[in-house]
């Protein structure tokens, strides 16, 4: 089965008039391709569909209920596969903290599914912009060409060795490329245009004619994705505020007596205007403000890069990239992350810990590391990952080519297990810092529900759920955080589950035990110091087998002390 998020719509396009101007969905795209129903012939059906049922909470509004019985009736899909891409959509709109975790709550108090359902059918969204969500989906489609001629495979596992972000071969990565995203806006723009335009102004086969009208309410949604300035370094504007603009009618054909905008002329004047992101991932690698957050490790030629657009871009476009950072302790509360969307490429054999409330993440490409997150608001998702721990709050986990990974976590959605995974374990969230609960206020996060043990496998190679397991209470420790911050949280949020509880209480009554033994024994005072020194020995040998001597040693970085988090 395929399906779409992550990156979670990853798209950016800009518009430009005498100058450029973007818009970012960055956060909720399923990175695998879409549903063979969400082809334009079927949406356009749709589009015609729910205006005849304006009456029935299709039109200008569709109600879960509504798009409930088109998904599943019309275009049958399955129940679980509707009500994630709704509820993905619906993620997107602005929301205050305080309305997320009102209907974290109300969730909660759910004691059935029907319960849930009732709840559900309450919400609605846009109906133009949710059509226009659903074709953007196209962007995951594999082309059997670019695939024939090598650009592409469908492989899971296609993995470059190019350790550069900017390098070519990473350009072909949809999931970092904005270039890739605003080219198929320009080459689907007729259809997207299309795909908003009443009925009426259609052919009986779905096509625009010459003198097709575009109406105010469908340029209103496209500004869903689309959004620019009048001035090189201007105010940025929603499509819709700018196409109004008295000076831009005549090259945009909108008419004051009809309040529409003609199909063609509109057409013309967005492909003119339209360029690339100066908020993406590209933009930031190149031009954005270096971070020196890393330090180069001696003997090795890889040097860690980190940018940030933060100085200019807009609080919504805020970004953080991080690449090739090896073999080090990374450890950051700050004000530039707070906020901010997150990618982080090829690390490898590190320790990061990114200590503040973050907008979204996106792990790729990384090997044998650790990550410790602040709360995600949005989406945290990992692709083409090896041996990777992560250990986050967050509204969505999707993860998609990931071996030996392993996922610490506390979401309130079912973590979506995508294409080319082996090997994945879940567990319970089990570490706190002390502003833990205040950054999982700001960005609407609750202890409740929490689906961490409850992951959806949404592709139709991972049918079978053994691709991954839940770990076992027996290998479950509690994760400390070694760095000091003030704040006030002093435990795991929401506790542990019971099993897992109960494994640490029987591990405690082990050391109690021990250390009762040993004090029975009555050891002279050499045999005390015979007996000290056997014990660090085999704990010196234990750090080396599993690991953990690299990250003790990587805490003390070259010039500051294990305050360095709260920088």
């Amino acid at each position: 089965m395929s399906i779409p998020v992550c990156h979670l719509l990853a798209f950016h396009v800009e518009l430009i008039w005498s100058a450029n101007t973007s818009k970012s969905l960055t956060n909720h795209r399923l990175c695998v391709p879409p549903p063979s129903k969400f082809s334009l012939h079927y949406l356009r059906k749709i589009s015609t569909y729910v205006r005849t049922r304006a009456t029935e909470g299709a039109y200008p509004r569709l109600y879960w209920s509504t798009w409930r019985h088109i998904a599943c009736g019309k275009l049958q899909l399955a129940k679980d596969l509707a009500w994630l891409y709704f509820e993905i959509f619906d993620s997107l709109a602005v929301k205050t903290p305080e309305e997320r975790l009102e209907w974290s709550e109300i969730l909660s108090n759910c004691m059935t599914e029907d319960e849930v359902e009732k709840q559900r059918n309450q919400l609605s969204v846009d109906t133009l912009q949710f059509l226009l969500f659903l074709y953007i989906q196209q962007l995951n489609k594999v082309s059997l060409r670019t695939s024939l001629i090598g650009e592409e495979w469908p492989s899971p596992r296609n993995r470059s060795q190019s350790p550069d972000l900017t390098e070519k071969s990473s350009c072909h990565n949809k999931n970092w490329n904005d270039y890739s995203h605003q080219a198929f806006v320009y080459d689907h723009l007729s259809d997207l245009l299309e795909l908003l335009l009443d009925p009426e102004q259609l052919t009986a086969s779905f096509h625009s004619t010459h003198s097709s009208l575009v109406s105010q309410e469908a340029v209103v949604a496209l500004s869903f994705l689309i959004e620019g300035t009048a001035s090189r370094a201007g105010k940025i504007y929603p499509l819709h505020e700018l196409a109004l603009w008295q000076p831009l009618h005549a090259e945009n054909g909108f008419s004051k007596i009809s309040k529409t905008f003609s199909f063609y002329k509109l057409e013309a004047w967005l492909r003119a205007c339209l360029t690339g992101n100066p908020f993406g991932t590209s933009a930031c690698l190149k031009s954005g403000k270096k971070l020196a957050w890393a330090h180069q490790v001696e003997g090795t030629t890889k040097r860690a890069k980190i940018a940030c657009n933060t100085h200019v871009a807009p609080r919504m476009h805020r970004m953080v990239v991080m690449s090739q950072v090896y073999k080090q302790t990374l450890a950051k509360s700050s004000d530039t992350l707070v906020g901010a969307h997150v990618k982080i490429h090829r690390c490898n054999e590190s320790f990061i810990y990114l200590l503040s409330p973050l907008r979204s993440v996106t792990i790729e490409k990384c090997r044998n590391s650790t990550f410790v997150l602040g709360p995600v608001q949005t989406a945290l998702h990992l692709h083409s990952c090896d041996n990777i721990k992560v250990i986050a709050v967050c509204h969505r986990l999707s993860i998609s080519s990931t071996t030996g990974c392993v996922f610490h976590i506390l979401t309130p959605t079912h973590p979506l297990i995508l294409s080319g995974n082996q090997t994945v374990t879940f567990a319970p969230f089990h570490t706190h810092y002390p502003m833990l609960e205040d950054h999982m206020a700001r960005t609407g996060l609750a202890t409740v529900p929490n689906y961490w043990d409850k992951p959806m496998v949404v592709c139709r190679e991972n049918s079978d759920t053994s691709v991954f397991r839940l770990l076992p209470p027996c290998e479950f420790y509690i994760f400390i955080i070694p760095f000091e911050m003030e704040g006030d949280t002093t435990e795991i949020p929401g506790g542990l589950p019971s099993a897992y509880q109960k494994a640490l209480g029987q591990r405690e009554q082990k050391i109690q035990i021990w250390q009762k033994i040993v004090k029975e024994a009555r050891l002279t005072k050499d045999q005390r110091k015979q007996f000290q020194v056997l014990v660090e020995n085999k704990f010196y040998e234990w750090l080396i087998h599993t690991g953990h001597r690299q990250q003790l040693d990587s805490l003390v970085p070259p010039a500051a002390g294990s305050k360095q988090a709260a920088g």
